[in-house]
């Protein structure tokens, strides 16, 4: 967080000198596009029947970056929204700060406590209160293939990443791209922990990106990690530098290219082209991960008020997590809800088979956040390894220098 903690703490006074409008609810969100507008548009209308005036907030930009620099003003200023949309380790720096309400009334009349897996549960939490209600999760470690391509090519669809060498290989020599990859630093940091979960498992990828355990950063199966993500680097095509992750979805979808590591948002690009998973696409874990499942949850922070009338704030909760939301939302944004349970009979095959691998996972202690989209790390730390991970990429930086430097990145506050 960019704002100093003494600027936030002298302004806490401010928060709660101002009223909150009875029964508005005022939303920070970056849900602009398409599927994400109408899933707003919804949520206006669940508020709307409970008798609450819906205030939206929406700051346009995809990361967010833009509605962070708005929010942080809004709180300095003293006159912070109810809610806003932010996730991962950035809602504990928030709570820090001491200007957040808590949720515990409604999640324990409602049972959060069951009904979301404990890895997601904690992140909602700052001291064991609830600070943040969950809206749904995106899986991480997909492998997007294009069947036609791996046909033409002789090749099968590997599940270890020296069957994806062989696999690319044969696709290259058929004359097509084997990786659509943009060579952007998320993209590169995605294909990584991809990578690094296929080589070293879930207890691993746990202890090195998410407790940032010095051991697990400087071992030999790190130094792994590194050789493997330049055996992949390989096989993506000269043109990558800037790429956009959905014009590489494109090259998949279009033939050009037969495989693309990127989360599931990416299913909306083939769905858009009319595209029918298990047909047209499949959407596999990527190399050795099948058992593992890395994630990205969008969230809400809540805010103290003046007033501290919090009905209007748990109503919008409730609502985030109820079913019918959920689904509605989910449907619309390609993700799966976060609810354990959820009824999934009107998503498609690979919802469910996301949705079955987040419970199996869940229960098998292999649920995981994502590093590469700021779920796990400090966003200082997260900056600093995946601009590491990028200059490997895109330079000759031996393995084990990247190692060395990964130990340095990953100590940044």
């Amino acid at each position: 967080m960019q704002s100093s903690r003494l600027t936030l703490a002298l302004a806490v006074a401010c928060v709660f000198s101002l009223n909150a409008v009875a029964g508005e609810v005022e939303v920070l969100h970056w849900w602009t596009s398409g599927g994400e507008a109408k899933s707003v548009a919804e949520l206006k209308k669940m508020m709307s029947a409970k008798g609450h005036t819906w205030k939206d907030f929406a700051v346009a930009g995809g990361a967010g970056d833009n509605a962070m620099t708005v929010l942080k003003t809004r709180v300095v200023s003293g006159n912070p929204p109810t809610a806003a949309q932010v996730k991962g380790p950035s809602i504990q720096e928030w709570g820090g700060e001491g200007v957040l309400a808590t949720l515990d009334a409604v999640a324990t009349a409602e049972k959060w406590d069951s009904i979301l897996p404990p890895v997601v549960a904690s992140t909602m939490k700052y001291k064991n209160h609830y600070v943040a209600v969950p809206v749904n999760v995106h899986r991480v470690n997909w492998m997007w293939v294009n069947p036609e391509v791996f046909k033409k090519a002789g090749a099968k669809v590997p599940t270890s990443w020296a069957e994806f060498d062989e696999a690319a290989t044969k696709i290259e020599k058929a004359g097509m791209i084997a990786v659509a990859h943009g060579g952007q630093p998320w993209q590169d940091a995605t294909v990584f922990e991809s990578v690094a979960l296929g080589i070293g498992g879930a207890d691993f990828y746990k202890k090195a990106f998410v407790q940032l355990d010095a051991a697990a950063l400087n071992s030999p199966t790190t130094l792994k990690t590194f050789e493997t993500l330049r055996m992949v680097r390989k096989h993506m095509d000269k043109d990558m530098p800037g790429r956009d992750w959905n014009l590489a979805t494109a090259m998949v979808i279009n033939g050009k290219a037969g495989m693309q590591f990127m989360g599931d948002w990416a299913k909306g690009e083939f769905t858009a082209a009319g595209k029918t998973p298990g047909k047209d696409y499949l959407c596999v874990a990527a190399p050795g991960t099948d058992k593992a499942y890395t994630f990205n949850i969008d969230s809400f922070i809540v805010f103290a008020q003046k007033n501290k009338d919090l009905k209007a704030t748990n109503d919008f909760a409730s609502t985030v997590l109820s079913p019918a939301f959920q689904q509605v939302f989910n449907l619309n944004k390609g993700s799966i809800p976060v609810r354990l349970g959820a009824d999934m009979s009107k998503f498609d095959d690979c919802a469910k088979k996301s949705s079955a691998d987040f419970v199996a996972t869940n229960k098998a202690g292999s649920l995981l956040p994502s590093f590469a989209h700021g779920m796990a790390m400090p966003s200082a730390a997260q900056g600093a390894v995946q601009d590491l991970i990028s200059s490997f990429m895109n330079s000759n930086m031996s393995s084990q220098d990247a190692v060395a430097k990964l130990l340095v990145a990953a100590k940044k506050k």
